[in-house]
């Protein structure tokens, strides 16, 4: 059996182990003057958290993470949960290509969907406002990816239109898994189709719910790619959508007049990174076990 396991092992621990505990070890040093590296202890972490100089943009970022996840919480998994609600019902006409056509975008490249989406919000050449204006609410129009207020808010929303495909595919399966026999005996109980979603289909299917979450959570707090792609690593307009991923970048390569430093990147990697853990923890000690009544 440790023959088979051995190359699967292999290659994790060389691109996915040992590099993570590179960078936990890198975020205990300082570097002087002359690129040369001191164990410092847990320094970095104290002037991540407690120098101004650094924790404001710190917890800026944070502060616009935890946004950025509730954002998708609040749109990208109950859409992804009413559109798998509806295509798994019967008779539905056409329900393989709304999939296909709903998946796509999730096929796609960050920088192309960042791109399109700047042409499409543009509030010069875009063609948002004319849409708008087809409806007669053309005076909402705002270019809101370059104001602070709500530039945070649309990339959130860009990045729920594009990956709304993998809950929406997650809750499906689950949905078409739960056998006949449950929900026609529902029926002849006397339940109607809203009856049997809330009290049979749904709960049947919270731990798919609660590992789409959890996936969301995870994903959330890796985000950079769009970010990146809309507004570059200074994550402007002042900040505003400067989130964790964004942040490291940063600070570990130096953008503009901010010289980059390894080790405090590793620092804030290593945030990152036990931040997600606590996040996965919670969900498998707290949640995942109650959810486990639910399986069928």
């Amino acid at each position: 059996m440790w023959a088979f396991l051995l190359p699967a092992l292999a290659v994790y621990s060389v691109f996915s182990a040992g590099p993570l505990i590179d960078t936990l070890r890198l975020g205990l040093y300082i570097t002087d003057e002359t690129g040369a590296k001191h164990y410092a202890g847990l320094a970095n972490f104290h002037t991540l958290l407690t120098d101004p100089g650094w924790s404001d943009g710190f917890w800026n970022a944070m502060g616009n993470n935890v946004e950025f996840f509730l954002i998708h919480m609040a749109a990208q998994n109950p859409i992804g949960l009413l559109l798998a609600a509806l295509l798994s019902q019967r008779g539905v006409k056409g329900a393989a290509a709304y999939r296909t056509v709903l998946f796509l975008p999730t096929l796609l490249s960050v920088v192309i969907i960042g791109f399109v989406w700047q042409l499409i919000l543009s509030p010069l050449w875009g063609v948002a406002e004319r849409m708008l204006g087809w409806v007669g609410l053309e005076g909402l129009f705002q270019p809101w990816l370059g104001e602070e207020g709500s530039a945070l808010a649309t990339l959130s929303l860009v990045s729920v239109w594009q990956f709304i495909g993998i809950p929406m595919m997650l809750i499906y399966a689950a949905l078409i898994a739960i056998p006949d026999e449950i929900v026609e005996a529902a029926v002849v109980d006397g339940a109607g189709p809203w009856r049997v979603f809330w009290s049979v289909r749904l709960p049947l299917i919270l731990p798919t719910l609660g590992l789409v979450t959890i996936l969301t959570f995870v994903a959330n707090f890796n985000a950079f790619d769009l970010i990146y792609a809309v507004k570059g690593a200074v994550a402007g307009p002042n900040y505003s959508t400067d989130i964790l991923g964004t942040f490291f970048y940063r600070t570990f390569f130096g953008y503009q007049s901010q010289v980059g430093s390894p080790t405090m990147g590793a620092a804030v990697a290593t945030l990152m990174f036990l931040v997600i853990l606590s996040g996965v923890g919670v969900y498998f000690y707290a949640v995942q076990r109650r959810l486990q009544r639910y399986t069928f």
